[in-house]
C-alpha cells in the first residue's frame, strides 16, 4: 500500500519557501522558471471604480502576504491621466468594496482595521482623512450611496434565534457543561465558504454618511439581496430576494423589489417564475434595468438583460437575440446600458441601446482572483462621461487596471512587471479541435517555456469545472506551474461549457457526464497529431465538474499514465444528499429525485466505472468543502484501495470548494502532489532541477 506520507512530504516541500532556485548553486543565478515561491510575489487587480467624472479610479489590489499566507486586499487610487497610483486604504487588515459618492469627493470601503468584524469607512478625498461609520457585528456588503450622498445603504446578516427542542435541568453555578445541542430545521443549512449557517437573516440598512446609528430597513424570514439600487430622488431602494411561501425548496424565484425608506413597504416589480436579480434604475429614473431568466429546469440559460418601467410594468428582454449570458449592466445614460458577457471563453463589454442595439467596446477581461486556474472573469464601471475602468491580463500576466475613452484603450497598471521580467513564463496558444460530431472545439496549448521546436512533452489535459463555465486565454498559476515543470498542458472547453450558447451549454444536460469525453479525447488527439503531446505520457486532472470528468476518464479508458481527480462528484445519489444547495441536483440535472430514479443517478456516476480503473489516480480535497463533500473523495478512494489500484488521498486542511487553492502555501502544495504523483508514473526521462520529490512507496 502506497503512503499518503510521502504525498504530504512532497506537499510540505513545495510550500517551503525553499523553492527550486534557493536549490540552484549561487552562480547559476535566479531561477527564470516559474516555482511555487512565486505565488507568493503574485498581485493582481480587482473591482475597479471609476470616479464620476472619469478622473480617478479606486481599485483593489490583492497582494500574497508570505508571513500570513493570504492574499491581503488593500485600496489603491490612479490618476487616470496621468497614470500616477497611490495606496489609499492599506495595512495589517483587509480593505474592499470601494464605493464613490455621486459627487465623486468620497469614498465608502469596507475594512478590518484594528482587527474585529469588517466595519463601514468613508474617505474624504481632499483632506484624505477617513473616518469608521459603523460598529456592526458582521461585515456589510453591497454598498450603495444615496444620490444625495447623505446616507449608504449596504446589507448585513441579523442574527437570529437557534431553534431548540425541549428543555435541559437547571445548570448548576459554575457547573461546566457540554455545548448545548444543535438544532438544524433550514433545507440549505451550510454553504461553502461559510460554513454551518448560523441563524439570522441577511437585511437592508441605511446609515448617515458622516456616521451614526444605523437604521433597519427590510425584516422578515427571508434573505434580501444586492446589488442595491436608488432611485434619483432617494425615497426607494430596489433589491433582488426571494421571498416567496416556499422560498427554500425553490432557491432560483428570486423578484426584483422596490422598498419605500420613509414607509417601509416593500413591493415585487417582477413576478415571473425564474431568478430576476441586479435591479439598476436609469439616471432619470423612468425604467430599471434587471438580470434573468425563465426558469424551466434546465442545468443551463442565458441570464438576460431586462428593462421594464420603474412601477414593473412593460418590461422587456434587450438581448434576447444576442445568445449570450450577461454577467452585469450599468447604466450609461438615460437610454443606454454597458454590459458584459463571455464570448467564446472571452469576456467582453458593450453597449446596449433600449432598441436591442448592441455594439462592442472593449474585450478580454480578466479576473484578478481565483488566478489558479485560466477561467474567465473580470469587472468593469464606466463614468458619467463613458470611459470604462476594467480588469485586463494575459496568459503570461495577471490582471491588470485599463481604461478606455472615445477607441483609446490604456494599461495604467504593470503590478507584476518587475520581477516577471525576469521569469520564463510558458506560451499559450489556441489549439483547433473538432469534435467527432463535426463541432468546433475551443481548445488552449501551454508548453513548457524551454521546450525545443518539435520536441514532443509529457501532456496534462487540465478539464475546468463547472460544468457549465468556460476557460478562456487567461493567466493560470497552476498551468505555469505545470509547463515549468516540463508539461504541457491542454485546456479545453467541451460541449456544456458556456459563452458559446445555449445550445452549445445544455448538449450535456441530463447528459452529464457524456459526450463531453469525445470532445476532450478529440483535444488530446489533436495535441499528439500536431507534435507537442508524447502519446506515452499522457496525464488528467480537473477540478469539482472537471474532477467528475477525470475520474468518468480514467473508468472509459486506460490511455493516461496517472490522473488526479479534485474535488469530484463520485455518486450523483450520495452529492445530491450532502451538497450545501439542497435542492439543486435533483432538480436541474435530474428528472426525478435519487429514490425515485436511483439508476439514473448510477449510470452518471464515476463509481460506476471503478470496476474499470487501472490508471493511479490520486483523490484531492478540501477539508471544509461543502459543494463537493469530502465523503464524495473518500468513498472514490476507499473504492480504488478495495480495488487495489494505485492512489492516495490528498485533503487540503481548511479548505472550502472555491478556497482550495485560496491560500498562496496550498496552491503551491497542491500543484506540487499532483505533479510529484505524475512524476511516479512518468516515462523515463530526466528531471528538471527543483523538481518535487518523488512519492514513497
Amino acid at each position: 500500500m502506497r503512503l499518503i506520507s510521502g504525498i504530504l512530504f512532497a506537499t510540505l516541500a513545495a510550500a517551503t519557501p525553499i523553492t527550486a532556485a534557493a536549490a540552484r548553486p549561487a552562480d547559476k543565478g535566479p531561477e527564470r522558471h516559474f516555482t511555487g515561491g512565486d505565488l507568493f510575489n503574485l498581485q493582481a487587480a480587482t473591482d475597479p471604480q471609476i470616479s464620476p467624472d472619469g478622473s480617478r479610479i479606486a481599485y483593489v489590489r490583492m497582494a500574497a502576504d508570505i508571513m500570513t499566507d493570504e492574499m491581503r486586499p488593500s485600496i489603491w487610487l490612479i490618476d487616470v491621466k496621468s497614470g500616477e497610483q497611490v495606496p489609499i486604504a492599506t495595512g495589517p487588515g483587509a480593505y474592499f468594496s470601494p464605493r464613490w459618492s455621486p459627487d465623486g469627493n468620497r469614498l465608502a470601503y469596507v475594512a478590518t482595521e484594528g482587527g474585529g468584524s469588517p466595519q463601514l469607512f468613508v474617505r474624504w478625498m481632499k483632506s484624505g482623512e477617513a473616518t469608521r461609520v459603523t460598529g456592526l457585528p458582521d461585515s456589510p456588503h453591497s454598498l450603495a450611496w444615496s444620490p444625495q450622498g447623505d446616507t449608504i445603504a449596504y446589507v448585513m446578516r441579523v442574527p437570529g434565534e437557534a431553534p431548540k427542542f425541549g428543555k435541559l435541568p437547571e445548570k448548576p453555578e459554575g457547573a461546566k457543561w457540554a455545548e448545548p445541542l444543535q438544532v438544524i430545521n433550514r433545507v440549505t443549512y451550510r454553504v461553502d465558504d461559510a460554513g454551518y449557517l448560523k441563524p439570522g437573516f441577511d437585511h437592508i440598512f441605511l446609515v448617515s454618511a458622516d456616521g451614526g446609528a444605523p437604521r433597519q430597513l427590510s425584516f422578515g424570514d427571508y434573505d434580501d439581496g444586492g446589488p442595491l439600487s436608488f432611485s434619483p430622488d432617494g425615497g426607494t431602494i430596489y433589491f433582488s430576494a426571494n421571498r416567496s411561501a416556499d422560498w427554500q425548496r425553490d432557491p432560483m424565484n428570486s423578484e426584483v423589489y422596490a422598498l419605500d425608506i420613509a414607509g417601509g413597504g416593500i413591493t415585487a416589480l417582477t413576478t415571473r417564475n425564474g431568478p430576476d436579480s441586479a435591479p439598476a434604475v436609469s439616471p432619470d429614473g423612468r425604467h430599471i434595468a434587471y438580470l434573468g431568466f425563465d426558469d424551466v429546469n434546465r442545468s443551463y440559460e442565458n441570464n438576460e438583460l431586462y428593462v421594464m418601467n420603474r412601477d414593473g410594468s412593460g418590461a422587456r428582454s434587450l438581448t434576447a437575440g444576442l445568445d449570450r449570458s450577461i454577467d452585469d449592466a450599468q447604466w450609461l445614460d438615460d437610454d443606454t446600458l454597458a454590459v458584459s458577457y463571455d464570448d467564446k471563453g472571452v469576456k467582453r463589454v458593450a453597449r446596449v441601446g433600449l432598441d436591442g442595439d448592441l455594439r462592442p467596446v472593449v474585450s478580454g477581461l480578466t479576473a484578478g482572483t481565483g488566478i489558479d486556474r485560466p477561467y474567465t472573469g473580470g469587472s468593469f464601471t464606466i463614468a458619467d462621461d463613458g470611459t470604462l475602468a476594467y480588469t485586463a491580463g494575459t496568459t503570461r500576466h495577471p490582471a491588470n487596471i485599463h481604461v478606455a475613452r472615445g477607441g483609446d484603450e490604456r494599461r495604467l497598471t504593470a503590478l507584476n512587471a518587475t520581477w516577471m521580467a525576469n521569469k520564463d513564463m510558458a506560451p499559450v496558444r489556441k489549439l483547433p479541435v473538432t469534435a467527432p460530431d463535426g463541432r468546433p472545439i475551443d481548445a488552449w496549448l501551454v508548453t513548457p517555456p524551454d521546450r525545443r521546436p518539435g520536441q514532443r512533452v509529457p501532456l496534462i489535459l487540465e478539464i475546468h469545472g463547472g460544468p457549465n463555465a468556460a476557460y478562456g486565454p487567461s493567466f493560470s498559476t497552476d498551468d505555469q506551474l505545470y509547463a515549468a515543470h516540463g508539461y504541457a498542458v491542454l485546456y479545453v472547453n467541451p460541449r456544456g461549457s458556456t459563452s458559446y450558447g445555449e445550445e452549445f451549454a445544455n448538449l450535456i444536460d441530463r447528459a452529464y457526464p457524456g459526450k463531453d469525453y469525445d470532445d476532450l479525447m478529440a483535444a488530446v488527439d489533436a495535441a499528439i497529431a500536431e507534435g507537442t503531446a508524447d502519446p506515452d505520457n499522457l496525464f488528467v486532472t480537473g477540478g469539482s465538474g472537471g474532477g467528475v470528468l477525470t475520474a468518468w476518464i480514467v473508468g472509459k479508458t486506460d490511455r493516461f499514465k496517472a490522473a488526479a481527480t479534485q474535488k469530484p462528484v463520485i455518486n450523483w445519489t450520495s452529492e445530491a444528499l450532502t451538497m450545501d444547495m439542497t435542492t439543486f441536483t435533483s432538480r436541474y440535472w435530474f428528472d426525478k429525485k435519487p429514490w425515485e430514479a436511483p439508476m439514473q443517478y448510477w449510470q452518471r456516476s464515476p463509481l460506476s466505472l471503478v470496476g474499470n480503473v487501472t490508471t493511479p489516480t490520486l483523490v484531492v480535497v478540501g477539508a471544509e468543502d461543502y459543494r463537493t463533500p469530502v465523503s464524495e473523495a473518500e468513498q472514490y478512494y476507499a473504492a480504488l484501495q478495495i480495488r487495489d489500484v494505485p492512489t492516495a488521498l490528498v485533503k487540503v486542511p481548511g479548505a472550502s470548494h472555491h478556497g482550495i487553492a485560496e491560500r498562496p502555501s496550498q496552491a503551491a502544495a497542491k500543484a506540487a502532489a499532483i505533479l510529484a504523483w505524475f512524476d511516479k508514473y512518468r516515462a523515463t526521462g530526466k528531471k528538471r532541477p527543483g523538481d518535487a520529490p518523488a512519492i514513497a512507496d
